[in-house]
Formats: structure tokens, C-alpha cells, sequence
């Protein structure tokens, strides 16, 4: 697992007057050379008081950040000789909080800036050959970059355009980018390559000695501002693919590289060890190295790669005994590719195809299983995306056999693919529940101070409970957890800081493991970052990573206690949560309130509010008659600042956050069952309703019984009963003004006392009927 690169660094800024995290809106450059250093503007919001850039992966030092003013700040940063080409994501810790994820690249040539005019042939800028330009492709622009060849040179252009996530939302930039003659023929062109997550690259052998011309635009000539891209220009390689595609961790391999117009060459590269099972690596002939990596599957199964020919079962010879990898090409439109494999009666087998995901390969998969005659047992098309899955109950000992071809019967040299046919095994995901739609969560924790946040455990294949553990905390913070119980998808969690915890940040690796010594299943973070949504909010382009931003914040001018409840809630009921707040001298902004979840059947309102200069609040809680029943941990956590809530609720950025302690709400079965006697009366007349009681659980004392819901005009007094208690009768009296109707929204509300708290029911069923007067006869 890679670690944080801690990149601690003074500040010189001015102190802003409410907390927020900061935003970024735009890096530049958004791209970098390593072994140099550059400096780079950051624009977006609250950077004044940023004291950190937190790095998900190594490579980089932080030499100086400034920031003048709270929409901008300078960071000066070195990249070391080794650090891994291709997109890194980044954060910046604040005094006060934490960044949205942006990303920015680092590539292996020497950088140059795009030079207006550059719209047509005859501006072409000239760039020489092995640089990386950085440019932007303005509304309705056209770009054009000129290098000298040699005949028989080759020429590789690759662009970064949507990986560098300049625009979030449908209207990000889409590149076309082709390669022309000096008199503008076009020469060769590339829309979206599937190895380059929808950006472009052209490759060519100039035919002549001269000067081409590489041209960039929109595909629908649009463009703006942010349709940045960064231009990498030269003679290196540019496979499409690499074979085989993948390995056991710390495993030496000598692939093939296949798609590179000056032909396929070998490579010695070394897997990364470790639990992680995708990673990347870089081609690289000779001297030259690709401008960025193509991804590798990594497991810890034996390998077999097909042995051509195969594209019948009677020409494969050699069985495996799964569970195993099989790896292969679909080479030509057509081709079908087929392994044999051995297996017992009883397993039940996994088959995994692994292509477009994560090894980007054109290939669409189609997987079947045969039996030992050849016959199809068993088949799969997507399964949540273009590769496939099945799972497989092996009937008898004996051969078998998977083929794989193209679903459009397609190929080609770069249609690369492994399958995984694995025993069906327990298996675990951590998750992080967003608290805002497309929004990664993290959390900030304030001096002397706490906060909570949601964390959730993907099963497959066993329903145990899981213990859940955080590596690298800051220095100071200490977390409050249980073990998630079986019946549990998520739990809330507790961090606490101590007054003397300096502020600071950390990527926090988080780990989830079955409690039963007879499951070893481990399971870690998996947060998706959406970095480019296309239409209807598809994920277009992002980031996956396995840890969880945190940071330590300056102290705020609050904090909050839930009082423990006395009485529980019962299935049918509703209790009201006391939340106190204690103020420092002079802060009075009102402090919105929201549970941090809601126990199962149980219903909160997510937009209290303790007004300003006020210290408490209350939130009802209600359930439903499924409640879960049990002892629940919940929490609540709070937002204040001077600005008005949306909705009843702050946006992500807004003001100082933190959270009571987890405090025990216990969820019990009703005390009794009501059941109502249907009454009619007339306007200006009084009337029964009578209500059965059915006694499911003794109480002590005294209660009170009341009917709500009741029409306007229409009134009836409370009652009061006890445990023996087996009917209640209440007067109900209505004036000449209550309308005639049918109304059957009335519900009894029950009270028990329980100490200084109180145990409601509420239950519906009541149904009272009003008729007008007949009239009188003459």
C-alpha cells in the first residue's frame, strides 16, 4: 500500500473570520516534469489559511505555499526522478478543513507552453520533438503544432485532456486530435481510445523528410476555458496493450508490449507487492519511456497463457486445476479463444473476465462454459459494465473448458484479456456513505473537540460480524467504535481530539475483518472520487482511493452534547432528543442539527435548528411498528455560520462542524396494542370513542391517553389509565361549525412516564364520522 507523503509546510496568510473548507477550483500548470520543480497557482476558495497539500502517493515535496488571499495561493513543489507517471490525486489541509479531490499529472518530457496564434496551418507552433505542451482550446478553437521528421521517423502523440478533469459535469472537453502534411492532408486521427479513458493518441511513420502537423480541437468545435489538455509530442513508445496483462504480487515478468507502430518489444518489470489488485506500469525501449501507463491485474493465483492454436476444444491439450488465471488475446475479428481446466463436483467457481476494466483493452467480452463434450453449460455477456462474470456449480469431477470471444465478434492485436476462475469465497469492502450526492466524504475534527462520520462494510458470501480499525491517526485523535453486527451494513464512528492535538492532516487507511476466527476475510477503503460525470450523471472518469482525508482543525467557538434519553422508543412511537450547546463569549450564529443516521424504522428531521444566541434544540424521532428493536449508538452532528442553511442544512463548505458523543438509544416492542370503535355523531353533539386496549408489557405508575387528529371544531379530554387498564371511552364534543365528513386520520397518543422522560405510542386507526342535522319536518 503506497503511503502519504507528509508534506508539512509554514504559511504565511491572513486568519479568514468563519472556518470552511478549502475549494479548488483550478490547478496550473496541471501538469508537471518530474525530477524539476515548479510552482503552481491553485485558485478556488478559503485557501488562505491551507497549511498542507496532502499527496495520495509519493514523489512529492512541498518546498513553500503562499497565499495572499483567500482565492488564491502559490505552491511551490519537487518531483522526484522516480515518482510514477501518469495522474496523481491531491487535497489541501486548512486551519480549517479539507479540500475537494483534484488531480494533476506528471510525465517523463521536458514542458512547453502553447504560443497564440496557433489557429491555422500556416501559425503552426513549432515544438520539437520528445516535449509535452500544455495549452487550452478557447470556443470555436483550433490548434496546431508543428515538428520535423525524418522518413521512416516515428511519431507518437498522446493527449491529455478529460484525465485531467478540468470540468466535473456532461460538458467537459472532448478532444480530436490528427496528425496532417504541410498542405493539410489529414494523415491519420483519433477521436476516443479506450486505453486513454476517452482521450486521444496518433501514431505515425512519416512517409516523406518534413514538417507535420499535429492539430487539437473540440470534437464539436466547442470549447472554453477550461478545455485545458497537455500535448505529449515525440518518438517514444505507444503500446495499446502489454501481455501478459497481469501477475502475482512481486512477481518479475517479461512482457510483450503490442500496438506500438514501430513493433511489439519485451520489457523485464516488476509487480508491486501487497494486497492491491490493480497497479501500473510504464513501457519503456530503450532510453524511451510511454508518456503514461497501462494498468496490470495483480492476484495471487498461478498463471496460463493460451497457446495459439485454440480456437476449438480439440486443439487445447494441456489442463489447469482451478482455481487459476488464463490470459489471453482475440487477435482477429472472429477469434475465439478456449482453455481447458480441471475441477471437483461441489465447488462452486467464480469466472471473472478482466478487459475493459481495468485493463482498458477494446475487447467485449463474451464468456461461456463447456463441459468435457464441448456443449455450453453455462454463459455470461456484461455484467455490470462490458466484462463478464458468472458464477458456477461444478456438477462432477472432470475437464472442462471456457472459451472467450468479442460479443461483436471483433479483434485485434491489443484485444487483451485475463480470466480469474476462482473458488466462491467470503469477501469485504469498506465503504464511506456520502453525506451529499457525488460528494467523497471526509471529516474534519476540531481541538478539543469530536466528530462522527458513517462507516459501511460490503459483504459477499458471509454475513458475519466485522471489526473496523484506522491506521494513522494524527497525533491526538482517538476514535470510538463498536464491532458492526451481522445484521449491519454500517456504524457510526467517533473521532475525539485532545485540546493539544496540533492541527494537522492524514490520509487514514481503513480496515475491515471478520470477527470469526474461522473467516479470514480482510477487506479495506474503497472511496470513488467522480472527477467527470457525463449525462444523467454517469461516471465518466475518477478516482479510486483506499483512504479516508482527515484533519485536525483549530478550535471552534462550540460544541454540542446529546442528553441521554431515559425512556426508550417504542415501535409506534416517537421520543424528542435534547441537544445542548456550549458557546464561547460572543459567538451566538444559529447551529443547524441533523442525526447522523437513523436507526432502521426510524424517522428524524433534518432541519433543527438552534437559533442564534439560543443553546438548546430538540429533534423528534418517530418509529415505525418495524422498528429494529435493540440498543442503538447515535449521534448528532452540527453546522453553524453566518450564513442561512439550504434547505435546513449547510452545504459541505459552510462554517464550524462537529458532533455530540455517541449516546444509547434503546428501541423497545410496543407496551400495548389500541384498537378503535368506529363513532358517529352530529354537528353540535357529543359522542363516544371507545378504544381497546390489548396490554403487551406491564408499566408502573400512571399514564395518560389523548386523541389527536381530530377535525377542526371538535374537541375530547385527555384520560387517564393504568396497566390493568383494559377500554378507554372519550367524550368527544363538536360544534355547529364542524364540518360533515368522513374522517379517519384520528390516532390515541399514550403517555409513560419513566424517570424525567417520557415513553409515547402513537396509533392510528380511529375513525370518526360527523353528519349534518336532518331537517326539520314542517
Amino acid at each position: 500500500m503506497n503511503r502519504l507523503c507528509f508534506l508539512c509546510v509554514s504559511l504565511l496568510a491572513v486568519a479568514t473570520a468563519h472556518a470552511a473548507d478549502p475549494q479548488i477550483a483550478t490547478i496550473a500548470p496541471f501538469g508537471v516534469q518530474r525530477g524539476t520543480e515548479a510552482t503552481f497557482t491553485i485558485t478556488g476558495s478559503g485557501l488562505a489559511k491551507v497549511q498542507e497539500i496532502l499527496f495520495y502517493e509519493p514523489g512529492f515535496t512541498v518546498k513553500n505555499i503562499t497565499a495572499e488571499k483567500d482565492d488564491s495561493l502559490k505552491a511551490t513543489i519537487a518531483v522526484a526522478s522516480e515518482c510514477q507517471l501518469g495522474v496523481h490525486a491531491i487535497r489541501l489541509r486548512s486551519l480549517s478543513g479539507v479540500s475537494n479531490l483534484r488531480v494533476l499529472t506528471v510525465g517523463n518530457l521536458p514542458e512547453v507552453a502553447e504560443a497564440e496564434p496557433n489557429t491555422n496551418l500556416k501559425q503552426a507552433q513549432v515544438v520539437g520533438a520528445n516535449v509535452t505542451v500544455s495549452g487550452v482550446v478557447q470556443s470555436e478553437d483550433v490548434d496546431h503544432f508543428a515538428v520535423d521528421l525524418k522518413k521512416g521517423d516515428r511519431l507518437n502523440v498522446e493527449l491529455e485532456g478529460l484525465r485531467l478533469a478540468s470540468v466535473s459535469s456532461a460538458a467537459f472537453f472532448d478532444p480530436v486530435l490528427s496528425v496532417r502534411d504541410e498542405d493539410g492532408a489529414e494523415l491519420v486521427r483519433s477521436d476516443d481510445a479506450t486505453l486513454l479513458q476517452q482521450d486521444c493518441f496518433c501514431s505515425l511513420l512519416a512517409p516523406r523528410d518534413g514538417r507535420y502537423i499535429v492539430q487539437i480541437r473540440d470534437v464539436a468545435y466547442g470549447g472554453s476555458t477550461t478545455s485545458v489538455y497537455r500535448l505529449h509530442v515525440g518518438t517514444f513508445p505507444r503500446p495499446t496493450a502489454v501481455f501478459p496483462p497481469g501477475g502475482r504480487p512481486g512477481e518479475t515478468l517479461n512482457v510483450r508490449w503490442i500496438g506500438d507502430l514501430a513493433g511489439d518489444f519485451n520489457q523485464e518489470v516488476t509487480l508491486p507487492k501487497g494486497d492491491q489488485p490493480e497497479s501500473v506500469i510504464v513501457a519503456q525501449n530503450g532510453q524511451a519511456l510511454a508518456p503514461s501507463p497501462n494498468p496490470v491485474r495483480i492476484s495471487d493465483l498461478p498463471a496460463a497463457n493460451e497457446a495459439e492454436p485454440n480456437d476449438d476444444i480439440k486443439q487445447v491439450t494441456l489442463p489447469s486445476a482451478a482455481p487459476i488465471a488464463m490470459q489471453g488475446i482475440i487477435e482477429k475479428p472472429g477469434d475465439i479463444d478456449f482453455f481447458r481446466f480441471t475441477a471437483k463436483k461441489g465447488q462452486q467457481l467464480d469466472f471473472k473476465v478482466f478487459a475493459r476494466k481495468p485493463l482498458r483493452s477494446p475487447l467485449d467480452a463474451m464468456l461461456t462454459i463447456h463441459n468435457a463434450a464441448g456443449n455450453a453449460i453455462a454463459s455470461n455477456d456484461d455484467t455490470g459494465g462490458p466484462d463478464s462474470f458468472t458464477r458456477f456449480a461444478i456438477p462432477a469431477d472432470g475437464d472442462y473448458f471456457i472459451s472467450v470471444r468479442d460479443q461483436l465478434k471483433g479483434g485485434g492485436r491489443d484485444f487483451v484479456y485475463r480470466v480469474e476462475i476462482t473458488e466462491t469465497t467470503p469477501s469485504l469492502v469498506v465503504r464511506l456513505p456520502e453525506r451529499r450526492q457525488y460528494i467523497p466524504t471526509t471529516l474534519v475534527v476540531p481541538q478539543n473537540n469530536r466528530n462522527a462520520v458513517m462507516v459501511a462494510a460490503q459483504r459477499q458470501n458471509f454475513a458475519g460480524e466485522v471489526a473496523v480499525s484506522f491506521e494513522g491517526l494524527p497525533e491526538g485523535v482517538k476514535t470510538e467504535l463498536l464491532p458492526m453486527a451481522a445484521a449491519m451494513q454500517e456504524i457510526p464512528v467517533l473521532f475525539s481530539a485532545a485540546a493539544a492535538a496540533p492541527p494537522a492532516g492524514g490520509l487514514l487507511g481503513i480496515t475491515g475483518k471478520a470477527t470469526d476466527p474461522k473467516l479470514n476475510v480482510i477487506g479495506h477503503l474503497d472511496q470513488r472520487t467522480m472527477l467527470v460525470r457525463g449525462q444523467n450523471n454517469v461516471d465518466v472518469w475518477g478516482h479510486n482511493a483506499d483512504r479516508m482525508a482527515l484533519v485536525v482543525a483549530e478550535t471552534i467557538p462550540y460544541s454540542i452534547e446529546l442528553v441521554q434519553p431515559k425512556a426508550p422508543l417504542v415501535r409506534s412511537g416517537s421520543i424528542d432528543l435534547k441537544v445542548v450547546a456550549k458557546r464561547a463569549e460572543g459567538f451566538k450564529d444559529l447551529i443547524a442539527l441533523r442525526l447522523l443516521y437513523n436507526p432502521p424504522g426510524v424517522a428524524s428531521s433534518g432541519s433543527i435548528i438552534i437559533p442564534e444566541g439560543q443553546n438548546e434544540a430538540v429533534i423528534p424521532l418517530t418509529a415505525n411498528n418495524g422498528a429494529g428493536v435493540g440498543n442503538w449508538k447515535i449521534c448528532v452532528t452540527a453546522r453553524s455560520g453566518t450564513r442561512t442553511p439550504r434547505g435546513g442544512a449547510f452545504g459541505p463548505d459552510d462554517g464550524f462542524r462537529c458532533s455530540t458523543q455517541l449516546a444509547d438509544l434503546k428501541i423497545e416492542e410496543q407496551y400495548h396494542k389500541l384498537s378503535f370503535a368506529k363513532a358517529t355523531v352530529e354537528q353540535g353533539k357529543e359522542t363516544n370513542i371507545t378504544v381497546k386496549v390489548q396490554k403487551l408489557r406491564d408499566f408502573s405508575g400512571e399514564a395518560t391517553a389523548e386523541l389527536a387528529g381530530l377535525p377542526a371544531n371538535t374537541t375530547s379530554q385527555p384520560l387517564k389509565f393504568n396497566k390493568d387498564t383494559a377500554e378507554l371511552t372519550f367524550k368527544v364534543a363538536t360544534t355547529k361549525e364542524a364540518k360533515p365528513n368522513r374522517y379517519t386520520s384520528i390516532v390515541c397518543v399514550t403517555k409513560i412516564p419513566v424517570e424525567t422522560d417520557t415513553i409515547t405510542h402513537t396509533i392510528a386507526g380511529g375513525e370518526l364520522r360527523i353528519d349534518a342535522p336532518l331537517p326539520v319536518k314542517k
